[in-house]
Formats: structure tokens, sequence, C-alpha cells
């Protein structure tokens, strides 16, 4: 079973020149391989990670991506993809930086007051003679 996508259809061969003209070959290299369209990452980074929309449009081009790849424009589907994976990572940028930056201040906040409730503490404690008070 055949489960190559896309599927392309058998070409039929091409007449050969007869006039007797030498032929010029270009050699282009091997293809490179597809470009990724980076659709699973979409689509946790819009069901998970979607702040601001910005896992939405990486889902919106990771589909015009995969849609480009399976039409064969992989040139076209090169500069989607990229613009899926920038979405991608602005989204992860949005969702991991605020709770992270809120710990921080949770962390340094809490040992600022531990170090006023030292000095309150030590203030308190502080005893007067009693001529003090005469």
């Amino acid at each position: 079973m055949d489960t190559a996508y896309p599927r392309e259809e058998p070409r039929a061969p091409t007449p050969r020149k007869t006039d007797g003209a030498p032929h010029t070959a270009v050699a282009l290299g091997a293809p490179g391989p597809p470009p990724r369209d980076h659709l699973l990452w979409s689509l946790f980074s819009t069901l998970y990670l979607n702040l601001c929309c910005l896992g939405f449009l990486a889902l919106a081009y990771s589909v015009k991506a995969r849609d480009q790849k399976v039409a064969g424009d992989l040139v076209e589907a090169r500069r989607l993809a990229s613009k899926a994976k920038c979405y991608n990572i602005l989204a992860a940028m949005w969702a991991l930086v605020p709770p992270l930056l809120l710990l921080a201040l949770v962390v340094t906040g809490a040992l600022h007051l531990s170090r006023l409730a030292k000095d309150s503490a030590a203030f308190f404690s502080t005893k007067f003679d009693d001529s003090d008070y005469d």
C-alpha cells in the first residue's frame, strides 16, 4: 500500500527531439526536505497559550503552509511556515514570561517582608529603663 502524500500521477514519457541538436542539462542537485508546517505546535499554542490570539494566527499560517506544501509550492510553504513558527514563539513567550515575572515578584516581596519583620521584632523587643519614663 502506497502511503506517500501527496500522491502523484505517473508521467507520460516526453517526446525526444530528432533534429540532432545537442541537449543541455542543468543539474539542480537533490531537492531539500519539505518544509515543516508546525501544525501540532500551533494547535497546542491555540489551545493552551492563546494570549492575544497569537496561537490562532500560528494555526492559520500552519494550515496555509500545509496547503501550499501539498500543492507543491515549497517556497510559499516555507514562508508561511516561518510565519507560523514566529507566531508560535511569540505565543509561548506571552504565556511564559508573565507568570515567571509574577513568581519573581512574589519571591522578592516575601524576602523583603521577612527582612522587615525581623527588623520590627528587634525594635519591639528593646527594653527600656525606668529612668527613661521620669
